[in-house]
């Protein structure tokens, strides 16, 4: 492995967040590295000492890690805030649309509580709401990244979005319980009911994945306040 390589893999284990995004950091650096080395090579360093003289310049990994961190705090905050705008508002749609298209259970069945109607509304309200919640996150570490509201609020922001997230979907599951246990359809019933298996696969499928995104928000956050060993120990050359 050269200087350089070394140089990069330590940067790599110190830095958390979306793998795609930490892959394109990673390869800008390296030819960066390789850019800068050529330069010493074309005036008269060996390869060896040229790669060393390029990591020198570039700096230690446990000071510019940080800077490489807030980038993918961003990153993942920005995926976060999309997967959010894109799967929380057609849940609710899907939702609405599988009830309204194939009522279940038949009528003849026992009249819902009068609380009911509000608490379906308010689990549609704050599906919605974290959709637009998500938009304005969205808006701020995309167009405001380039000014320095952005960069200054993207940890704080992508930390408070993987919270509320992690917070709202329990929640959220038992409100539908609540409602499911008040309108009188065993669950095994609805089962077997082809439109709400549908439904309840698809919205299984974004409940994961808003999961998996908001715990990476966290973790994430957590590494550029909490910077892992590798990135505070000096390059070995």
């Amino acid at each position: 492995m050269t200087v350089i390589d070394d140089y990069v893999a330590t940067l790599g284990r110190a830095l958390r967040g979306p793998r795609s995004v930490r892959r394109d950091m990673l390869a800008e650096a390296r030819d960066s590295l390789h850019d800068t080395a050529e330069g010493h090579v074309a005036r008269g360093l060996s390869p060896v000492e040229a790669e060393r003289r390029a990591v020198e310049e570039f700096g230690p990994v446990r000071e510019i890690a940080p800077a490489y961190q807030r980038e993918l705090v961003a990153g993942q905050g920005r995926r976060t805030a999309a997967l959010l705008f894109l799967t929380m508002p057609p849940t609710v749609l899907l939702w609405t649309l599988t009830w309204w298209l194939f009522p279940w259970p038949p009528a003849g069945a026992s009249a819902l509580p009068e609380w009911y109607g509000l608490v379906a509304g308010a689990v549609d309200g704050m599906q919605v709401l974290t959709a637009l919640g998500a938009a304005g996150v969205l808006v701020v570490l995309g167009w405001g990244a380039r000014r320095h509201v952005g960069r200054r609020s993207s940890p704080w922001l992508t930390r408070a979005l993987g919270v509320v997230v992690l917070a709202k979907l329990p929640v959220l599951l038992a409100l539908c319980y609540v409602l499911l246990s008040a309108s009188g359809r065993p669950l095994g019933t609805l089962i077997d009911f082809t439109p709400t298996v549908i439904a309840f696969g698809v919205s299984l499928v974004f409940f994961i994945c808003q999961v998996s995104s908001a715990t990476r928000c966290l973790t994430t956050t957590r590494a550029l306040a909490n910077p892992p060993v590798e990135a505070g120990e000096p390059v070995r050359v």
